[in-house]
């Protein structure tokens, strides 16, 4: 099974069947190289400062990762809040919550020499599984053209509607090629990875999930990012940090 890709400009719906389907779908040129290069010049200064602190055998030796990225990179918040990306995210999401929120902000750097990453599911951090319900849909924003050279991520189709735990076959795994400027949306109960980069140059992407209402955050957004900065950001993208409640009571505030 490959990975669908879409042209910019696609139906919603048809982008959101195929996800169901699939488990993972690609938006080519979601958004401009401009677009995609002024983020990539607000991470740089932290990828140098601190992105080898994440360094391990799950991340890998030659990832640079960052986090509390809207702390730092105001331009993220535009593909934060890509009004399609919510579209898609209302579909998948809101059938089983009021509201969702950012999960968590990453920005991942794959370094020439880096080995495959281990297949894992974004949402393998919750503590159970229900069939049918997405705890959470995430988002790969290609800030450099992702190649089968240079560490594209590669992506098991399908793997989200397997009922038991199974290591998948060679010929099962794809990779996400997409030029600069596309995402690459996935499920959360997707398997999924960094890929090999054996080129010669680095290849960055930006990494954003959303999750339901009812769930803590993988990040914690509320103490990374200060006040001050979520005040300047849009009344979406303030809610989707976490400033909404779930409903009428959860997540309240005041009182004393």
């Amino acid at each position: 099974m490959p990975i669908m890709s879409f042209p910019n400009g696609s139906k919603t719906g048809e982008i959101v069947q195929a996800l169901t389907r699939d488990g993972a779908v690609i938006v080519e040129n979601w958004i401009t190289d401009e677009a995609a290069d002024r983020v990539a010049a607000e991470l740089r200064p932290k990828f140098e400062e601190w992105g080898h602190c994440q360094f391990n055998d799950y991340n890998g030796h030659k990832t640079l990762r960052i986090n509390s990225i809207l702390k730092f990179a105001p331009a993220v918040a535009d593909l934060v809040e890509h009004p399609q990306l919510l579209e898609i995210a209302d579909a998948i999401l809101l059938p089983f919550c009021l509201a969702y929120r950012l999960g968590s902000l990453t920005g991942i750097e794959i370094l020439p020499g880096e080995a495959e990453q281990q297949l894992h599911r974004d949402d393998q951090i919750y503590p159970m599984r229900m069939p049918g319900v997405e705890w959470q849909i995430s988002v790969n924003w290609a800030l450099d053209s992702f190649t089968p050279e240079n560490g594209a991520t590669c992506v098991v189709p399908g793997s989200h509607r397997w009922l038991e735990p199974r290591a998948p076959v060679k010929e099962e795994i794809k990779q996400a090629v997409m030029p600069k400027g596309s995402g690459l949306v996935y499920l959360g109960s997707t398997l999924h990875g960094g890929g090999a980069n054996r080129s010669e140059e680095a290849r960055m992407g930006l990494v954003n999930t959303y999750a339901l209402g009812w769930l803590r955050q993988e990040e914690n957004l509320y103490t990374k990012i200060p006040r001050s900065i979520a005040k300047s950001y849009s009344k979406r993208v303030q809610q989707l940090i976490g400033y909404q409640k779930h409903g009428t009571k959860l997540g309240w505030f005041g009182g004393g």
